[in-house]
């Protein structure tokens, strides 16, 4: 405990999922965090789970008036932050001759945009003001082609590339830039598929680690990097997915199964 003792943390996508847990666990370990998501009344409820170390604000990652809201209320509850974990995202679907243009430009609005701002206005005040980490919640999508995610997985891509891009611009002034990658994880973000894909235990079995990761997997790697226990690391991609990327691909999770 007390990994990220005098942390202060900014993390969007907080309202469940794996950006609640991260929450909890960057808690638990010490930091201080402002919980952002456009889900209001469930980010409210995971600060007031956390008590006084977590404060929650209204956060649309696409909107650079709402990034620096969320700057200047992080400067008001805690001072300067330290950490800024980019989780915020959603999960486009459908082949590519069939996406809606608009649904494919919001998932690379939230998914690419939203970090891209969050780099620039939080990651600007890092590198005036001593530094700091941040991570970049990425998909082993972006390090494989993933049929009938074309909007997903070209964000995905894009993000690793603006990490490793961020991370040779900042880091003179401080400001490490990572990716973790996760891949099949427990999250309402698997929508209506999730419940079948958790009971089908035999849909993991070959996997090199036979079973379906959850969010405190990818909080385990997110309080690493956003720790100095990782002060030697930037511009690196952390694939947390079980082995899933080695090669092995399931009839039961294709995208048109």
């Amino acid at each position: 405990m007390g990994r990220l003792s005098g942390k202060i943390a900014i993390i969007t996508g907080a309202a469940r999922g794996q950006g609640a847990e991260h929450a909890r666990r960057f808690v638990d370990e010490g930091a201080k965090v402002v919980v952002g998501d456009v889900l209001t009344d469930e980010v409210e409820k995971v600060a007031a789970d956390l008590g006084k170390s977590a404060v929650p604000v209204r956060h649309d990652v696409t909107d650079p008036d709402s990034w620096q809201a969320v700057l200047e209320a992080t400067l008001s509850a805690f001072g300067s932050p330290t950490v800024l974990v980019n989780n915020a995202g959603v999960l486009g679907t459908g082949r590519l001759a069939a996406i809606d243009p608009v649904e494919f430009r919001r998932t690379l609005d939230i998914n690419l945009l939203g970090p891209w701002i969050g780099l620039s206005v939080v990651g600007g005040h890092m590198a005036e003001n001593g530094g700091g980490s941040i991570v970049n919640i990425a998909s082993i999508a972006g390090h494989r082609a993933t049929p009938g995610r074309g909007s997903y997985t070209a964000s995905k891509w894009g993000l690793r590339g603006l990490t490793k891009s961020a991370a040779i611009e900042m880091g003179r002034n401080g400001v490490r830039v990572n990716a973790i990658l996760p891949g099949y994880i427990d999250t309402p973000m698997l929508g209506r598929r999730r419940d079948q894909m958790v009971s089908e235990t035999q849909a993991w079995a070959g996997m090199a680690l036979p079973r379906m990761g959850q969010s405190s997997d990818i909080s385990t790697m997110a309080v690493f990097l956003a720790s100095d226990e990782s002060g030697y690391c930037t511009g690196a991609d952390f694939v947390v997915d079980g082995g899933a990327s080695l090669g092995y691909f399931t009839p039961a999770l294709r995208p048109d199964a």
